[in-house]
Formats: structure tokens, C-alpha cells, sequence
């Protein structure tokens, strides 16, 4: 009866993944109720995912008693409308051991052999998407589980052909402007180089500046809901231009904190961003003209760390996959 009440044997899961000193790891927030930040191993789709489950006994000496060890590997989607009802689009069991008992401390080996990670790690306003290892030991009255999270990114390759953006912001008889960047699909290192072209003005314009939006697009038809940030502020003038004048841009985008565009996870939200050209004029009148870029995780050169992981097999052909912009 002792055990009724909770006096039994209990044990600690640890979960010790292979080649953790030599993998990159990320910095990853689980959530905005728990903003402790952890450093989490990084991998890539098609890799495999391996390592032991250790089990230590609270009470030596003491049996316990179960009905099965088994470590699951997850892919979820949980949305923030369904709250404690995540939709797994990965499950993979390995069963660890089966109905017994265990007197001493005990360690498993696991194997999750070239395990499929179609989307990357993506942790919003309204939707997270984890990939994580599950260990349970299966007992009479309560499980014991222990979770531990990995960080998931996809690589892209574009073609060389990455058409440049040309477009024109006016108002009849006042404001013309034309401005180009030099590419529509950027690497999340990468450089965004541009021109504006002030070709009639006759309002007074006193500021000027690139915005990068982040569109965050979560459920479907009339549930559909959007989240949008601004991820980035860049001042291209500040100050009055006169016709004839042109204005470089060039904004690096190493220095924000973006995500590959993803378009139609599973059926269940999109990522998508924007560059917004914003005019204020001394009677701080508004005027801005969106265009969406498409953003990707540039595959890194064979040789670096698990390169292994970045064969044909493993590398999104993005520009297969993306949509045209709406």
C-alpha cells in the first residue's frame, strides 16, 4: 500500500544524445511563460538522431516495478487557439524495454536512423513547431516521461537567376519615385542592395526609412488570422530631396533575428516578410509601398561541421517549393 500513497520507487530519466560536445547548438526559448533560455543541438533533415536513455533509481535497492520503456521521437505543431492540443506530423516509437522491473540503475542505447525533419523549428506569436525525444516509463498508477527538445533547420539552394525588384511609389501631379533592390530571394546573411530614384517631388518629404514586416498567417478560410512585426527599421533620409537625387541602400541582415520564409506548414500557417518603403512628410502624412522577398537558410559549404547532412537528399530546392507572392 505504501506505494499507493507515492512512497515507492521512482527513478530519473536522463537523455544524453551522441556527438553533443562536437554538434552546433542554438539558443531556444520554449515558450513566453518559461523564457529561460537553453542551448539546444542543431540538426538537419535526413540525419540521424542517436544516443542513450540513462535511468537512475531514487532508492537503491528498492524495485520498480513497470510496463515498458519506450523513447518516441515528435515533430508538433501546436497553435495558440488550440492550446494543449498539438498535431504531430512526426511519431517514431523505439521500444527500450518491455514489461518487467528494473532493481539497479540502467542505461538503453537508441537509434533514430536518417529520420525525415521536413520543417524547420519555428517558435511565433501564435504557432510553435518543435521536434523533440520523449522517453516513458509505462507504470501502474503514473507514467514517468522526461522531453528533450532539438533544434531543426532546412537548407535551400536557389538558382542563380534571382530576378531584381523594380517598383514605384506616386501621387498624382506631387511624388514619383522609383526604387529597385537588386534581388527578390535573400540568405538570412545576406545583403539587401538597392537604389531610390526621386523623380518628381512636390511635397515635403522630411524622412524616409526600410521596414522589414514579418507576416505570421495561422489557420484557414474565415479562421484565418495574421501577426505582423517589424522585425527591422532602416533610415535611408532623413531631410528634404529634390528631383534628380538618388539614394543607396544597402542593409545588412545578419544582425535580426529572422526565419526562413515557410509557406503552408502543414497545412497550418505561414511565415512570410516584407520590404516597407515608408515616406513621412512635414505634416507627418504617411505614404509606403510593400514588396514581399522570399528568405532562405543558405546550404554551407561540404567540409563544415555535419556536412554529411547537407547531401541532394537533405537540401529543400526552395525555389521549387515557394509560391509566387500574393
Amino acid at each position: 500500500m505504501a506505494s499507493f500513497f507515492g512512497f515507492g520507487q521512482s527513478a530519473e530519466i536522463q537523455i544524453e544524445l551522441n556527438e553533443v560536445e562536437s554538434r552546433k547548438t542554438i539558443e531556444y526559448k520554449s515558450s513566453e511563460e518559461e523564457p529561460k533560455e537553453n542551448r539546444i543541438p542543431l540538426y538537419y533533415d535526413g540525419e540521424t538522431v542517436a544516443g542513450k536513455v540513462h535511468i537512475k533509481l531514487k532508492k537503491q535497492g528498492s524495485k520498480l516495478d513497470h510496463k515498458g520503456i519506450r523513447i518516441e521521437f515528435i515533430g508538433q505543431i501546436e497553435m495558440s487557439y488550440e492550446r494543449g492540443n498539438p498535431q504531430e506530423f512526426t511519431s517514431l516509437i523505439r521500444e527500450l524495454a518491455p514489461v518487467g522491473d528494473l532493481t539497479t540503475n540502467k542505461s538503453f542505447d537508441f537509434e533514430f536512423v536518417n529520420v525525415e525533419k521536413p520543417f524547420e523549428t519555428y517558435s511565433g506569436a501564435n504557432v510553435m513547431l518543435r521536434y523533440f525525444l520523449r522517453v516513458t516509463i509505462v507504470k501502474s498508477l503514473s507514467d514517468t516521461v522526461k522531453e528533450q527538445d532539438i533544434q531543426v533547420h532546412t537548407l535551400a539552394h536557389y538558382p542563380e537567376l534571382n530576378n531584381s525588384i523594380r517598383m514605384e511609389v506616386g501621387i498624382e501631379d506631387c511624388l514619383h519615385i522609383e526604387f529597385e533592390y537588386n534581388k527578390s530571394k535573400y540568405h538570412l546573411k545576406d545583403v539587401i542592395v538597392g537604389k531610390i530614384y526621386f523623380i518628381l517631388v512636390r511635397i515635403k518629404i522630411k524622412h524616409m526609412e526600410i521596414q522589414i514586416i514579418k507576416r505570421e498567417t495561422t489557420g484557414t478560410g474565415p479562421s484565418t488570422y495574421n501577426e505582423s512585426e517589424t522585425i527591422a527599421k532602416y533610415e535611408i533620409m532623413d531631410g528634404a530631396p529634390v528631383r534628380g537625387e538618388s539614394i543607396p541602400i544597402r542593409l545588412f541582415l545578419s544582425g535580426y533575428e529572422l526565419t526562413p520564409t515557410l509557406r503552408e506548414i502543414n497545412k497550418k500557417f505561414s511565415v512570410r516578410y516584407f520590404l516597407n518603403l515608408v515616406l513621412i512628410d512635414e505634416e507627418d502624412r504617411r505614404y509606403f509601398k510593400q514588396q514581399e522577398i522570399t528568405l532562405f537558410r543558405k546550404a554551407e559549404k561540404r567540409g563544415a561541421t555535419h556536412a554529411h547532412a547537407m547531401n541532394s537528399a537533405t537540401i529543400r530546392h526552395a525555389d521549387r517549393e515557394a509560391s509566387p507572392a500574393s
